[in-house]
């Protein structure tokens, strides 16, 4: 019989996997490595209550017996969701898709190549199937109430040790997740600018927060900020461009999003090809006049 294990790392990738599931119309039970359980419609939820995610050999290994059995196993595309389930692909001998965005029958799904200009569809023809899915292409279906809910402990032993974790913790939406997404590149100068005018307009809109590239390798933003083909791939119903000029790996990461707003000094800047929207402008005058008129 065939049947889909959803890995999901913490209750927000459980929450964002329910459109791949119904999608693929298989059933399907969630493995929920941190956090708390949501509903989910799955046939059974089993929490493993790690406090932090190892790293992926280890993790990897210690999946291994959990996932026989399941003709599909797929987690939502991140770094570290493509990490672990590339290890366990070699571990089990098996294929993989990374970054799928539909689903044209239980063996073939579509992905983007070419940074996005293109979309591929791709045939597996091995058992289990292990993908790794971008949530925003499967819309947001509503949960139901779960089904069974058990606990599970997992026994890791990994080569490789974390010397250290930080994180600077935010109020503000999920980047992969949020409905309104603000960005900003390299014209914000230093992170202290980025912060006050990029951080400040996302605010008052309840928006999360997203970067260039090239922002990131100056040091204006942080690297999990970054949106694009290397960094992290968004869909919002709103995405505001200040101050980016639409290279292709960064329209790569945006390009699903249902309404693209740009604001460049350059009238010549790619991303005005790509936006429904576009404001010639400098984002240091623009932004804050709109933000005065959302507080008005």
């Amino acid at each position: 019989m065939s049947k889909l294990l959803v890995i999901a790392f913490d209750a927000t990738d459980a929450a964002t996997s329910f459109g791949f599931a119904h999608a693929l119309g298989l059933p399907f039970d969630v493995l929920q490595l941190t956090g708390l359980s949501v509903p989910s419609g799955a046939g059974t939820v089993t929490l493993a209550n790690l406090g932090s995610i190892p790293p992926a050999d280890g993790l990897a290994k210690a999946l291994q017996p959990l996932v026989a059995g399941y003709s599909h196993i797929a987690s939502p595309s991140s770094m570290g969701s493509k990490d672990v389930l590339a290890y366990l692909a070699g571990l089990l001998d098996t294929g993989m898709v990374t970054d799928a965005i539909g689903v044209v029958s239980p063996t073939e799904f579509k992905r983007p190549i070419y940074a996005g200009a293109m979309t591929a569809t791709i045939k597996v023809n091995c058992d289990p199937i292990i993908i790794t899915f971008r949530p925003g292409n499967f819309g947001k279906d509503a949960a139901s109430a779960n089904g069974n809910e058990s606990t599970t402990s997992l026994n890791v032993t990994s080569q490789a040790t974390i010397l250290s974790e930080s994180s600077k913790g935010s109020a503000r939406p999920d980047l992969s997740q949020a409905a309104i997404v603000v960005s900003g590149g390299r014209p914000l100068k230093d992170a202290a600018t980025f912060e006050s005018v990029i951080g400040g307009f996302a605010d008052a809109l309840g928006a999360a927060v997203g970067a260039t590239r090239a922002a990131v390798d100056a040091g204006i933003a942080a690297n999990d900020l970054q949106v694009g083909q290397t960094g992290k791939v968004v869909a919002p119903n709103l995405y505001i461009a200040a101050g980016i000029s639409g290279s292709t790996q960064h329209m790569a990461g945006i390009k699903d999003s249902k309404l693209i707003v740009a604001i460049n000094t350059d009238t010549n800047a790619p991303i005005f090809d790509a936006a429904d929207l576009g404001l010639v402008g400098d984002l240091f005058t623009v932004l804050p006049e709109l933000q005065r008129e959302l507080k008005q």
